[in-house]
Order: structure tokens, then sequence, then C-alpha cells
């Protein structure tokens, strides 16, 4: 017998077509309309003494839309700020949107000639900064080839004194704004909505592009994996210019939560804010914790709940984990990549696990985890074969994703996005093992990317920069495990012969011609180990490296 599918159109066809009636394209633009509709005086943004409710959230959005409307800003025009964790990038997260356009949000700590290149390569439009970054901007204008306008953001809450790089100041700006704008979802949910660069492992760094539909979805996720009741208060910890701060800006509407700014990153300001501000969930980096935890003690606050942290970096060592949880921390280990919207992968405690002694728990919790409910396939495979390895936690392979939060691709590189989209699987260039419960575990960078702080670092850019030193021969730069920071940039150097230098000598020249972060922590002078056909051996200097603390 024949299937109704293969005689033409099927019943459940006939005159059910989508219509505006019955189809919405997806966009997170949605939850704050939402918001501001149910809850309008809940508190959305806490900053400083400021508190700004949910009815003033929107209409400001709206305003900084219009506003940007007047400057010709629409659809697929590049957006780019450069601002720390203040209510103008929450605006942006929406208002930028609202427009058509793309928000482009900029690494503060890049340098110039990183920053110019994105402005060039986003042709961005439009500018808008912190006057805390106006001279790193000032030079980055001055070398890029576009010319958009710039806007400067001065915080009322804590007032820089960069000088100013425009003619518009972001606030008289923001108010020329109609908060009745009327903004538009976009007419297809692929489209464009954010603009996120990658560290550029081999070169000038890529540029990702997130669609509506993954930014929907993983914000939604991001609520489900945390799970965050509605009204929750979230703690702006991780930078949001890292993958949209893991698309937190648009998940805490969806809760009608709190977002609880922090321009600077430093313990007292967290511990006040969790005590003050009620705060319930935060996401960060190694060096968060380590902050946190070795404040003076009369800085610490005690707290009457439990504060659900979230990290993506390196596994925390067990007695990281053991001194967050007597703190009143819960830690939840996360992994993913820039081009899959932030976190993918969660590692899903199991209550039975509870019962493990602690170091087995440490085991169980060093892993990376299972898919987000937002994706739709996570595995490890063989990258030669594209057939999946052994679940026996012991074969690597290459961790592969596939689904709905996997970018567009990359930003006028089809070659690349190819590559990465090959035999149709995302691939991560992470090598890891598949245990038999599921759970992948990474056991190498294919790419030698170095996370420190939360930060990825290319080992190459480092090791780019050394070479041009006239007393450098050779030099190989990998990871060095650090309870503060996750791991750090360690260079293993071979001197000119006869040539002198120190090491603290070559870690000023580094942050002298990089990004300040990116720079060795640790320089090592000694011969490279190499095989018969002159390639370094970096796994045998990373052992090296994990054991220099034995070593001093």
């Amino acid at each position: 017998m024949k299937s109704s599918a293969s005689q033409g159109k099927s019943v459940f066809d006939e005159g059910l077509e989508r219509c505006e009636a019955n189809y919405t394209p997806l966009s997170p633009l949605s939850f704050l309309a939402r918001a501001a509709e149910v809850f309008p005086d809940q508190t959305a943004i806490v900053h400083g003494k400021t508190r700004t409710d949910y009815r003033t959230f929107y209409a400001r959005s709206r305003q900084l839309a219009s506003a940007l409307s007047t400057l010709g800003i629409g659809k697929n025009d590049t957006v780019t700020v450069m601002l720390s964790n203040t209510p103008p990038m929450l605006e942006a997260h929406y208002g930028v949107p609202m427009t058509g356009a793309v928000l482009h949000s900029m690494n503060t700590r890049l340098d110039a000639a990183v920053i110019a290149f994105q402005l060039d390569h986003a042709n961005s439009k439009v500018v808008i900064t912190d006057r805390e970054f106006a001279p790193v901007m000032k030079d980055a204008l001055a070398l890029a080839k576009v010319s958009p306008t710039v806007i400067d953001y001065d915080d009322p809450e804590f007032p820089q004194m960069g000088e100013r790089l425009g003619s518009l100041d972001y606030e008289a700006f923001l108010m020329s704004g109609d908060p009745e704008f009327a903004w538009q979802l976009p007419m297809d949910e692929w489209d464009a909505i954010a603009l996120n660069y990658t560290s550029g492992t081999t070169g000038n760094p890529k540029g990702v592009v997130y669609h509506h539909r993954g930014a929907y979805l993983l914000a939604q996720a991001n609520i489900l994996t945390a799970s965050m009741p509605k009204h929750s208060a979230y703690l702006w910890t991780l930078p949001m210019f890292h993958c949209n701060g893991w698309c937190f800006p648009w998940s805490i509407s969806i809760i009608a939560g709190t977002h609880v700014c922090l321009r600077w990153v430093r313990p007292d300001a967290m511990w006040a804010a969790m005590a003050e501000a009620g705060v319930t969930h935060m996401c960060g980096a190694p060096v968060v914790m380590s902050a946190l935890l070795n404040a003076p003690a009369e800085m610490k606050r005690s707290l009457d709940r439990t504060v659900e942290f979230f990290t993506a970096a390196a596994p925390p060592p067990e007695s990281v984990l053991a001194a967050m949880k007597a703190e009143g921390f819960n830690v939840t280990h996360l992994y993913g990549l820039t081009e899959v919207y932030g976190p993918a992968v969660v590692n899903d405690w199991h209550s039975a696990w509870d019962a493990l002694p602690p170091s087995e728990q440490a085991a169980k919790k060093a892993r990376q985890g299972v898919k987000y409910v937002a994706l739709e396939g996570l595995t490890v495979l063989d990258p030669q074969t594209m057939e999946p390895v052994p679940a026996d936690g012991v074969t690597i392979g290459e961790v592969m994703f596939r689904g709905n939060v996997v970018m567009k691709g990359y930003l006028k590189n089809r070659e690349a996005t190819d590559e990465a989209f090959r035999g149709g699987w995302f691939h991560s260039g992470d090598l890891g093992v598949l245990h038999p419960d599921g759970y992948i575990q990474l056991k190498d960078r294919s790419k030698d990317i170095i996370i420190s702080g939360g930060e990825n670092i290319s080992s190459i850019e480092v090791e780019e920069v050394l070479y041009k030193h006239p007393l450098v021969q050779s030099v190989a730069v990998v990871a060095r495990p650090d309870e503060k920071w996750g791991e750090t940039p360690c260079a293993f150097v071979e001197l000119v012969e006869g040539a002198q230098v120190s090491e603290s000598e070559l870690i000023a020249y580094c942050r002298d011609h990089m990004a300040r972060f990116k720079a060795p922590r640790t320089v090592v002078f000694s011969a490279l180990p190499k095989t018969s056909t002159g390639k370094i051996q970096k796994f045998a200097l990373r052992e090296q490296a994990r054991l220099l603390p034995e070593m001093i």
C-alpha cells in the first residue's frame, strides 16, 4: 500500500499552511516585551545605586532602536559596542537587533590592531564605546579603514576620565529616540542577531554569526539548565562580550529576573552584591572562584541561600570545589565554544553521585558532560572516518556538535565554514573521550588554545610575538595549570647562541606587543624537544609545564 506522502500532498498539509496566525519567527527580543508587559514594576537591572524596572528597560531599548534607525541603521548593519557589564550593554542586546541590525560586542581586553581588524571585517556602522576604553579605541579607530559613527558612554555610577571620541553622548542619543518605537521581529528567525569573534588561532580571528532562532533556544536552555525560578537575581561576573554573555542577557528576561551589573569583577563588589541584591546565580572562570575564596574574612558575607555557580573553563580542582561548597556555592561544570553560543554541554549531576567519596565526585565533576536540551547532537567522532569512537572513556576523538544552537557560520569565510561543518557536524577542534554513560570529557585541544580566566588565548599568536624578539631562536607555548586562572601561557624558549635575556624582559616584551592578558606568565629557557623531522613535541612540554610547581 502506498503512503499518502508518495501520492502527493498529505491531508496534514492541505489547508493547514503556515500563516501569520499560527507562526512567528523565534527571537529572544520577545522575552523582554513579555517581561515588561507582565512584570513592568519588577527590578530588571541593578547598577550601583541605580534600579531600573522592566517597564523602563523595555522603553530604553526601544529608544535606542529608534535613535539608531535615525542614523540609517537597519537590517544586517553592524553596530559595535565596547562596553563593560553595564546597563547600555543590556540595552544594546535588545535595541540593536530591534532595528534588524547585528550586535558586535567587543572583547574589552583586545589591543588596537585586533580591534581595528574586527571593525573593518564587520564593516561597523556605529560604535558605542565606554570612556574607560578611549585610549585603545582611539588608536583602533585611527588604524581602521571604516569610519563609524562613534557614541561615547559616560557611566553615571562610575564616571571615567577618558576622552570623548565622538560627537554623540550615549544618554542624550538614547533620549532622542521614541520609547514607543514600533520595532519588528525578524522576518526570518535565521536572520543574524549577533557577531562574535574567535581568538584567532591561525591568523586573524573568525567572525561567528548567531541567528535569532539559536539565541532564543539557548537562552531558554540556560534557564532550564540552571533551574532558575522566576525573579532570580543573576550576578554579572561573566563578561557580556563573551559569546553575548552566554546568551544570559536574553535569558534573564524569560523569568523577569534581575541583572546585577558589575563594572569590575572585584571580591568586595561580588560579596556585597550577593548579600544586598539577593544573588541566586552567577557564572565565571576559576579566577572568579579564586577571588571569592581568597577575599579577606571581613569582606565576606554569610549567605542565607545556596548560590548556583556555573563555570566553563578548566575543571576546578577538588580542593576548590570543597572550598566553594563550604562558602555556600554549588558549582556546575559547563562546556561550549563561541560557535555554539557559549555553553551547550552541561555536567548534569546525578543524585546518586552524592554518596561517592570526594575524589570520585571530583572525577565526575571534571567531565564536560552531556548536551543541553537545545542541542540535537553531541558526540566524539574519528575526524578522518567520521565514525563514533568506542564509549570506553579511553579512545580519543574529536568532539562534534549538531543542531539549532550551532552558528550560521563564519562571516565572509566560506572555506572555514565548510571545513567546520564537514560531514554534517560542527568540528570543535577539541579532542576528548566518550564515557560509557554518554558523558564526554576533554583530553586536549587540537588547536592548542589556552583558556585563561575564561578567555581563549592562541598559543600560536603568543609564539608569533616571541619569534619577533631578536634574541629568540625557537619557541613553543603551552598551557600551564593554574589554580586561580585555570590555565596560563607558558613559553619554552631557545635563545640565539650567546644571547642573554631574562624571563621578565620577555614577558614585558610580549605585553608591549599584544593584549596583556595573552602574554606568558612563565618563561622557561631550555632546548625544545623535537621529532626526527624537527617538529616540536608539545605534549612533552605540556607535561613539563604541569610539573613546574614541583620544580620551583
